[in-house]
């Protein structure tokens, strides 16, 4: 009975195998020990997360990391400052740094060309290697964000974000600027507990340091004109930096643009419509024998 059930097993392995897990480890970037993620197989593709988010929050809990692991090579790293990677408190290890750090990755995977998708911070620093390194990507995809593209606004809300997070005040500057314009804002109470949880498991003068960091990502029309590489935006409709997409469009016409209904900037990553938009997209620019 025993060797029937051990012959049973292990037919089962060779036929119908275990899924592989994610293949967890850590590369140098200029100083700062990163980590990333890597599953799947084909063409690759480069997840970046939000602003206090990781790996795990954005792109597995939501499911979208595992959808495009079916038909993608999928490398997912966590920023400078979050999650499992390094987290130094000097603000001159961020800014440009947190560009640089997604071209060493593709250096360090040996990957000329890939596709990248970026969530509200994360499409921050998409937008910005559109105009400083084209040439590395086949297509880009920003949620929840546009880029840096109101210079003196975008300046003082890091400013102000940073000294906030100093000073123990948490995110009130960040969700104020996050919160639908056309709506009510949030509650002291409110945005005092939703600072809470996002900062929870947090290193908060590693946070403040990244907030300093971004005044170096700003993007001129000039360049974002330039671009010629296939770029889709999915914004919820409640989202704060639905602004900036529209803004974004301006400058670049051939931008496709998914408006998700009802949705706001902390659950859009969230809804199935985020995830079958970008399914479609990268489906419609796969590169042949890449």
């Amino acid at each position: 009975m025993f060797c029937r059930a051990l012959r049973f097993f292990v037919l089962c392995l060779l036929f119908f195998p275990l899924a592989a897990a994610a293949d967890e480890q850590f590369f140098d970037s200029n100083g700062v020990n990163l980590h990333y993620i890597v599953e799947g197989q084909g063409e690759p593709v480069v997840l970046l997360h939000g602003f206090t988010g990781n790996i795990e929050r954005h792109w597995v809990a939501s499911d979208i990391l595992p959808a495009l692991a079916k038909d993608y090579r999928v490398i997912a790293i966590d920023c400078r400052g979050h999650g499992q990677s390094g987290k130094p408190h000097d603000r001159q290890q961020y800014g440009l740094e947190m560009i640089e750090d997604v071209v060493r990755l593709l250096d360090h995977f040996q990957i000329p060309k890939t596709h990248i998708v970026g969530y509200s911070m994360g499409a921050h620093i998409t937008a910005k290697l559109l105009t400083m390194h084209p040439e590395r990507f086949l297509t880009a995809t920003l949620g929840g964000g546009a880029g840096r593209l109101r210079d003196a606004d975008d300046d003082r809300f890091s400013d102000e974000a940073a000294a906030a997070l100093e000073q123990g005040k948490g995110l009130a500057p960040v969700i104020r600027r996050l919160s639908n314009p056309d709506q009510p804002l949030p509650t002291e109470e409110q945005m005092q507990e939703l600072s809470q949880r996002l900062l929870a498991n947090n290193d908060v003068l590693a946070l403040a340091a990244v907030m300093h960091g971004m005044t170096a990502w700003k993007i001129e029309e000039a360049q974002i004109r330039a671009d010629r590489i296939p770029t889709l935006a999915v914004i919820g409709s409640r989202d704060g930096f639905r602004i900036e997409v529209q803004m974004l469009k301006t400058w670049m016409p051939s931008l496709e643009v998914v408006v998700i209904e009802d949705a706001v900037h902390g659950d859009a990553y969230r809804r199935p419509e985020f995830r079958a938009s970008l399914l479609a997209f990268l489906q419609a620019h796969q590169q042949q024998g890449l």
